[in-house]
Order: C-alpha cells, then sequence, then structure tokens
C-alpha cells in the first residue's frame, strides 16, 4: 500500500508549532530574518529588504503549494508565537514512498536552538509514522557546512553529490549534496533526536 500524500496541517511540539504558510506571516517571517544576508546566502537570492521583497519570495512558495508541488508550514516558536522561518515538503512522490524536506530558513536568532531540531523531529515523525514514507531526502549547497553538519546530526547519511546541479544567483554553479533518511533508520534517528530535545 502505498504512502498517503502530505496535506496542510499543524505539527505542535514543546519548542515550535508548525503550522500551514499564509500570507499572515509575512510581518513575523521579515522581523525573524529579513535584510540579514546570512540568513538568506545560501537560499537562492539576496537578503529581501523589504516585506515587499520577501512577500514575493513567500508567494512563489504558496503558489507552488497550490500546484501541489510543496506542502509548505510556518515554523512558529511557542515561546512568543511569532513566526521564525518556514520549511517545506517538497518532491513528493507517495506511490515511491518518498519526498524531501527543504526550503527551510529560520532566522539567525533561533540557530543552534531546539527550533530546528523539533522541526525536523516533527516533519519526520508525519512523514515516516503518520503518512507512510519509506524515505526522507534533504539536500544543500556543497559549500553550505553549517547545513550539512545540521543534517548530519539528525542522523541523515550522505549520499552523494550532484555536481553542477543549479546555477547560483551570481551565476556559479551549485553542487548539492544529497542525505536522506529511510524508514528502517528512522526508530533509532528519532530517539536520538527525542533525546537531545
Amino acid at each position: 500500500m502505498p504512502a498517503t500524500r502530505p496535506t496542510s496541517t499543524t505539527l505542535v511540539g514543546r519548542h515550535v508549532r508548525l503550522e500551514p504558510l499564509t500570507a499572515d506571516h509575512l510581518g513575523d517571517l521579515f522581523a525573524a530574518g529579513g535584510r540579514d544576508e546570512e540568513v538568506w546566502r545560501w537560499q537562492g537570492g539576496p537578503a529581501p529588504r523589504s516585506e515587499a521583497e520577501l512577500a514575493e519570495k513567500l508567494d512563489a512558495v504558496l503558489e507552488a503549494a497550490e500546484r501541489g508541488e510543496y506542502v509548505p508550514f510556518a515554523v512558529v516558536h511557542r515561546a512568543d508565537g511569532r513566526a521564525v522561518g518556514w520549511t517545506c515538503y517538497l518532491d513528493i512522490d507517495a506511490d515511491d514512498e518518498r519526498l524531501e524536506i527543504g526550503w527551510t530558513w529560520y532566522g539567525r536568532a533561533y540557530w543552534r536552538t531546539a527550533v530546528n531540531t523539533e522541526a525536523k523531529l516533527l516533519l519526520l515523525t508525519h512523514a515516516f509514522d503518520d503518512l507512510g514514507m519509506g524515505r526522507v531526502q534533504l539536500k544543500t549547497d556543497h559549500l553550505n557546512q553549517r547545513s550539512q553538519a545540521a543534517i548530519a546530526r539528525l542522523g541523515a547519511r550522505r549520499e552523494g553529490v550532484l555536481r553542477r546541479h543549479r546555477r547560483r544567483p551570481d551565476g556559479t554553479w551549485r553542487d548539492s549534496v544529497y542525505f536522506s533518511l529511510l524508514a528502517d533508520e528512522w526508530p533509532e534517528a528519532k530517539a536520538r533526536l527525542a533525546a537531545r530535545l
């Protein structure tokens, strides 16, 4: 029996709540990470200098969701109720029991906190335990060492590199490093992530 395709839903943890991303999150998101070049360095373009520029990026994500390509979530920090970033399910194939977690960013104040660990724990738990996925993949720029380390800490295995995979906004070429976690690896990874929280 194939996996179930994800739909918009809310996933709640102790530190974060993942809720369907909407235009209503724009103000919080800009306050969390707008204008910060380091936040946007690996996100496919310069940092948005205004809410209107961030709205263009947000609209693109929401349009992809309308086409069924993404299931986007606002990452809400429960302590203050503000959206501090977003993340998505994408490259979804329920017949082949796989999806990707990606297009993820958080405001810099939330790096190396419980936010990413718990957001990924919620997304992975939903993908494997609720939707029946057999594989979850993540990818990042080969130069983004911080992201690669964060993905490895999730328990995902580095699979390889797609060379000259994507053109960056500055015209240079990105190699993409792929990681994955399989359903039979998930129980051990889940226990480790839960212990880290």
